[in-house]
């Protein structure tokens, strides 16, 4: 498929000195591409080059095979709408009034609405679930409101291209999930290309066609988040020296208690997990077993236990997995029982269990003390 945006050799900056340079977008129409990377890093710098309102330091951005170097402001605008993170606050204006503000490139030199204009409007406000709120003051609203009204205001320019910088900002997770999901419904109905840059790399990974992470003077890296948020990517990304990332579940965890592990825990099927980070709150270091790999439990407990048993998915444990087992747990002094139902696979875990008790460890069951 022909690439809707480009940017060729795209270099940003401020006062004609480039702090980013070779940055090369190819991105098909109705996707979404979100920038991620740590604060400073140049995301806002980008995007707001490509919405011309930084001057570029070189390079050149396409949209729909057009220079938009050559557009004029009316023109572009009826291509590419914007929402930046500053807050607008206008006074004494209703929220269908700032929607309206979108229709600026179709009106005359009045800027009077026609019955099209107003359309248009309300089809926008309908479309981010804000029409309950067309007549209410711009200024009473929620942070999570004014934002979906701005992106009304957005949708009101009926653009082909639409970026945010950081939207979900100021925003609780309620209203975070719900423009995710409006931006994602937009590209997939409408076929409106999206350009974003988000914080939370966890949602970024999981509304994103593509990811763009920026860091130093060059893009760092671009691809699809399979492929960006590979094993210790965002660690470097962030230069996280404590800590992990597991891009599998999305999910940051902190630095595990460091020390030989006093506690072993038999877990999996995700009953460990809150386990794990209960201890890791405690500062107690802990191992666990015997956890199949390809068990959610097995994700967790290599970034936050000292040590981890673990055995091949899908098959039974084997006499020497559980002796490597055993012999990590007679070296603990109490054992904690997850509440992990015990099956045929995962039998030997209950041997576990009762050699902890025949050893007189003492053993707390979670299923009990919850």
């Amino acid at each position: 498929m022909e690439p809707y945006f480009k940017t060729q050799d795209l270099a940003v900056g401020y006062d004609g000195k480039a702090l980013i340079h070779h940055i090369n977008i190819l991105l098909e129409k109705g996707k979404i591409l979100t920038l991620v990377g740590p604060n400073g890093g140049g995301k806002s710098t980008i995007l707001k080059s490509i919405t011309r309102h930084l001057q570029t330091v070189s390079g050149r951005v396409f949209v729909g095979g057009q220079d938009l170097r050559q557009w004029q402001p009316r023109q572009l605008a009826r291509q590419v709408a914007v929402v930046l993170t500053e807050r607008v606050r206008p006074e004494l204006t209703t929220c269908a009034q700032v929607v309206a503000m979108g229709r600026y490139p179709y009106t005359g030199v009045f800027g009077r609405l026609s019955d099209e204009d107003r359309q248009a409007v309300y089809r926008a406000l309908e479309r981010v679930h804000a029409l309950d709120l067309a007549q209410r003051d711009f200024a009473s609203l929620s942070d999570g409101q004014r934002q979906r009204i701005l992106l009304a205001r957005a949708l009101c320019q009926e653009p082909e291209v639409i970026v945010l910088d950081e939207p979900t900002a100021y925003l609780d997770i309620h209203y975070k999930i719900e423009l995710l999901e409006i931006l994602r419904e937009m590209a997939q109905e409408q076929g409106i290309t999206v350009l974003l840059s988000l914080h939370e790399i966890d949602l970024a990974a999981k509304v994103s066609d593509y990811l763009l992470c920026v860091r130093g003077e060059t893009v760092a890296a671009l691809g699809t988040p399979e492929q960006v948020l590979q094993s210790g990517a965002v660690e470097s990304l962030y230069s996280m020296e404590r800590g992990s990332y597991n891009g599998l579940l999305g999910s940051v965890e902190l630095p595990k208690p460091s020390g030989e592990p006093r506690v072993f825990v038999v877990a999996g099927g995700g009953w460990g997990i809150p386990v794990y980070r209960r201890l890791q709150k405690q500062g107690i270091p802990f191992a666990t077993g015997i956890l199949f790999e390809n068990d959610v439990d097995f994700q967790v407990a290599q970034a936050l236990s000292s040590r981890v048993i673990s055995t091949p998915a899908f098959e039974e444990i084997s006499q020497s997995i559980f002796e490597q087992a055993a012999k990590l747990l007679k070296e603990c002094t109490s054992v904690i029982d997850a509440g992990t139902p015990v099956g045929r696979l995962n039998e030997k875990n209950g041997r576990l269990l009762s050699l902890a008790r025949q050893l007189g460890l003492p053993v707390t069951t979670m299923k009990e003390s919850s």
